[in-house]
């Protein structure tokens, strides 16, 4: 497991038709604050902050196609070349990071391969390099 401190962040968050927003500040809009997108930017903020990787170089909801399914990746970091570098998979806290979350991010890796590989849900974090297999590390590689 991955030990991980939240930064702390001014987020900007109003009130718009009842329901609570946040700004993205990678995508550059309102978005709706739910568990999970909670979990989305405070994630995307310490990998900024904390671990010194490049704002612009961040991708967050893409598409990717699965076969004939669009699926949409949740943080994608690219490398100094424009390679997708690392995948993370945010969850809402009280998900489970259990095997069938492992299994998504695994699968969405086959569309759009990456040496790394993160699984979220704000209290914990895995995070794993793939070379010829997967191997479970302590900690995120530092942004190169």
């Amino acid at each position: 497991m991955v030990k991980v401190e939240f930064p702390k962040f001014d987020f900007r968050i109003k009130e718009a038709e009842g329901k609570e927003l946040i700004f993205d500040e990678i995508r550059k809009q309102w978005v709706r604050l739910t568990p999970e997108e909670w979990v989305r930017q405070n994630f995307i903020q310490y990998l900024i902050q904390t671990k010194n990787y490049p704002a612009a170089l961040i991708g967050v909801e893409k598409e990717i196609k699965l076969g004939e399914l669009k699926k949409r990746f949740d943080v994608l970091v690219f490398d100094n070349n424009h390679q997708p570098w690392m995948m993370i998979e945010c969850k809402a806290m009280e998900v489970k990071l259990d095997d069938d979350v492992l299994q998504q991010v695994l699968r969405y890796n086959q569309s759009l391969p990456v040496k790394y590989m993160v699984i979220t849900n704000g209290s914990y974090t895995y995070c794993y390099e793939k070379n010829n297999r997967l191997i479970s590390i302590r900690e995120l590689p530092s942004y190169q």
